[in-house]
């Protein structure tokens, strides 16, 4: 005889069973991580192993047999990670700020939304701010797929000995947000420089002659258009939200695949991972043929070069440093013996980390 098909009031039933039972699990692995915390606060142990989490990620991925989805599962764990690591201690993150920033968007994707995620007003004070060990980690942009690199980020590691642990990509979608919501209001637009750069053809297209003010972020954007009823703000949806701004437009960024890449720093290296890149920084002596010669040890070993960036060096006149990523870690032989190689013609070589690849 052909069993009855479960009623939605079962089915619904056996979920709230199921929930009752993942909040009981995740109590037990609470307490679990409670006795880890305190294990490490009575030796040296570090807080905080980034390498751990990679592990946790790659055991529960290949494990999943499905149908829910591994990008879920994984933005799951970021959280359940996150709070983890909150009990054991809190996990102070500075941003290059203020809330709602793409850069605050890549620190909650990264760290999660139980760290203390600390807004500032500049770049330099997010180095300030982990080199003084006030914030175990700092995250700033450093490139978008646009508008190329952010010059004042790669500026700032001329000088800092801190060390890059993690990149993290960011797909970019901006948004035109005003407190009405019409396109007929707008009279005048703020956003970021390299906001409104990503959106200039939609403008020209949409909102020709309304004039375009940069402001010091999309954050700042959303904020002065919460109190202007003729403007409106090039910034993300959370800056919408937080500053109860309506859509006017959805994504209108000019390219569709438009990404902007933070790196996370930090005063301590950090393990290998087996899938890393490489970022350096050096100068090199004003000889003929220095740009070839700089190349060929990474060439001639077959070591891929994803980035190279140069910017003028700011204690000489008319010299340069270079900005230089690579895949590989600076401790596998082949990427030591060109670095050793390169260093030969640099006036001096600086190895910024090696850290997990994104992509």
């Amino acid at each position: 005889m052909q069993q009855d098909a479960p009623t939605i009031e079962q089915l619904r039933t056996s979920i709230d069973t199921i929930d009752n039972r993942i909040v009981e699990l995740l109590n037990e692995r609470a307490r679990v991580v409670v006795e880890v915390g305190k294990l490490k606060s009575g030796s040296n142990m570090e807080f905080h192993v980034p390498g751990r989490e990679r592990q946790i990620y790659e055991r529960l991925l290949s494990r999943n047999p499905g149908p829910f989805p591994n990008d879920a599962l994984r933005s799951i764990y970021r959280e359940i990670i996150s709070a983890s690591l909150a009990l054991e201690s809190p996990m102070k993150v500075a941003f290059l700020g203020p809330k709602a920033t793409f850069s605050h968007l890549a620190t909650m994707q990264q760290f999660g939304l139980s760290a203390e995620l600390v807004p500032l007003k500049s770049i330099p004070s997010v180095f300030e701010e982990v080199e003084k060990g006030k914030a175990l980690y700092g995250m700033v942009p450093v490139e978008n797929s646009t508008e190329g690199v952010v010059s004042h980020t790669l500026d700032m590691f001329v000088e800092s000995s801190l060390k890059i642990t993690a990149e993290v990509l960011l797909e970019v979608h901006h948004d035109l947000l005003s407190r009405s919501g019409r396109l007929e209001d707008v009279k005048k637009v703020y956003s970021h420089p390299q906001a409104i750069a990503q959106c200039r053809q939609w403008f020209d297209e949409n909102l020709p002659g309304v004039p375009l003010v940069d402001v010091a972020s999309t954050a700042v954007a959303a904020q002065m258009v919460s109190e202007d009823s003729t403007a409106a703000a090039i910034a993300s949806e959370l800056a919408g939200s937080l500053y109860d701004l309506k859509v006017v437009r959805t994504r209108i960024e000019d390219q569709v695949n438009n990404f902007t890449r933070f790196l996370v720093i930090a005063r301590k290296e950090i393990e290998r991972s087996g899938n890393d890149k490489t970022s350096i920084l050096f100068s090199v002596k004003d000889e003929p043929g220095i740009l070839c010669r700089m190349l060929e040890p990474f060439a001639k070993r077959g070591i891929n070069l994803s980035k190279i960036e140069s910017r003028p060096y700011k204690k000489k006149a008319w010299e340069y440093i270079f900005f230089l990523d690579l895949f590989g870690h600076v401790s596998e032989p082949e990427v030591a013996a060109a670095l050793d190689e390169l260093k030969e013609c640099c006036q001096f070589l600086k190895v910024l980390g090696s850290y997990p690849r994104s992509i």
